[in-house]
């Protein structure tokens, strides 16, 4: 083997290698990636249902059930458009109450209810996630445009 072809060799291994570790972050990040999706979206089976993901609403008023002595609690998420259940075990934040924003991270389960690993409540009465934001600001001119009569 001549010096001209040892170095095109180790050129080719180095492109290789490159490209492998390129493949490697682009998939690890790919991974890693949560999505947002509103209630509407869950239900309209737009979120992926093998993938962790987030979603966010309005909490039902008088959805909230938590059995004596359990750490489970279920509650309704709304845009109010559509709403889904959620399912979370484990310690709720301080802030989280019925008609509250709240964002969690979490799974469909078969039965198509999102069970939750994390839950997130809003920090105060003038923030809002603005994802939330924004999905809610939308379901409400969807409302309106339904509403208005044709001219």
């Amino acid at each position: 083997m001549t010096a001209r072809q040892r170095r095109m060799l180790l050129v080719a291994l180095m492109v290789i290698g490159v490209g492998a570790a390129a493949a490697f972050a682009l998939s690890a990040f790919q991974d890693n990636l949560l999505y947002f999706y509103s209630p509407s979206d869950v239900t309209a089976g737009k979120a992926p249902a093998d993938r962790t993901f987030r979603v966010g609403g309005m909490v039902t008023e008088g959805s909230f059930h938590r059995p004596t002595g359990s750490m489970e609690a279920t509650f309704v998420l709304t845009d109010y458009s559509h709403n889904v259940t959620v399912r979370y075990s484990g310690v709720l934040p301080d802030l989280f109450r019925e008609g509250q924003g709240i964002v969690a991270r979490g799974k469909l389960d078969p039965d198509g209810r999102f069970v939750a690993e994390e839950v997130l409540a809003k920090h105060d009465e003038n923030y809002m996630p603005p994802d939330v934001a924004d999905s809610l600001k939308k379901q409400h001119q969807d409302a309106v445009r339904k509403s208005q009569p044709a001219t």
